[in-house]
């Protein structure tokens, strides 16, 4: 094989990875596998599509070997090929930020009031949740809780959150996160904490995130 068809190939390979991650529904799909496996129906109802095209789809994220799959039973479970496949989702979405002014406004958008988001670090809200300063939540589902979560955190998923309010201090400060900047379950829960008279903000990294910088996590699997 001469220089050029090498190189051509060398390539074609590198590619693979962006024909698999170039649509926009793949890319939901591994921030939903960030927090674990997940069936092929799962993974439908999440990204509001038929389990026929979920299915189309893993199987290309499969083909670049960024996802792999498991029978249980009659389902098929997928997961993330391997943690550097969360570290190229994070690198990506985080790339994308940095250079869309119009991924930038869509972000704003995200923030009702300024004081929503949680005006700490990672490592500063480690810190405090470790001295039991503030109150962390997860409020994905349990699951994904069980799979990996931030340190010190409670789970308290979203769909639980208003019966489970009792469980919650009111004279602490309620930091509440979820899947990543994109997710929109903790933005839903700091707004019922709010209105119910706890002091809360949420906390834009989820574990994927959370990973990628370095910070441990803990893990109730």
């Amino acid at each position: 094989m001469d220089n050029r068809k090498l190189k051509n190939l060398l390539y074609e390979q590198v590619a693979r990875i962006g024909k698999a991650v170039s649509s926009p529904i793949r890319l939901e799909l591994l921030e939903i596998l960030c927090q674990g496996d997940k069936s092929v129906e799962q993974l439908a109802r999440a990204t509001d599509i038929s389990v026929k095209l979920a299915s189309a789809h893993l199987k290309a994220l499969k083909a670049a070997r960024l996802v792999e799959s498991q029978r249980h039973g009659k389902h098929i479970h997928y997961r993330l090929a391997d943690p550097q496949v969360a570290d190229l989702w994070v690198a990506l979405r985080d790339s994308a930020e940095a250079r869309l002014t119009s991924l930038q406004a869509a972000m704003k958008d995200l923030v009702a009031h300024p004081d929503e988001l949680a005006p700490v670090s990672g490592k500063a809200l480690l810190a405090q949740a470790r001295r039991g300063e503030i109150v962390v939540i997860d409020v994905r589902p349990e699951s994904e809780y069980r799979t990996a979560h931030l340190p010190h955190a409670r789970s308290i998923p979203l769909t639980e959150l208003r019966a489970r309010l009792g469980d919650l201090p009111k004279g602490k400060p309620v930091v509440a996160y979820c899947r990543g900047p994109f997710c929109l379950m903790a933005k839903e829960a700091v707004a019922l904490l709010n209105k119910k008279g706890f002091k809360a903000t949420r906390f834009e990294l989820g574990v994927a995130e959370w990973r990628a910088s370095g910070l441990p996590l803990a893990s109730d699997a």
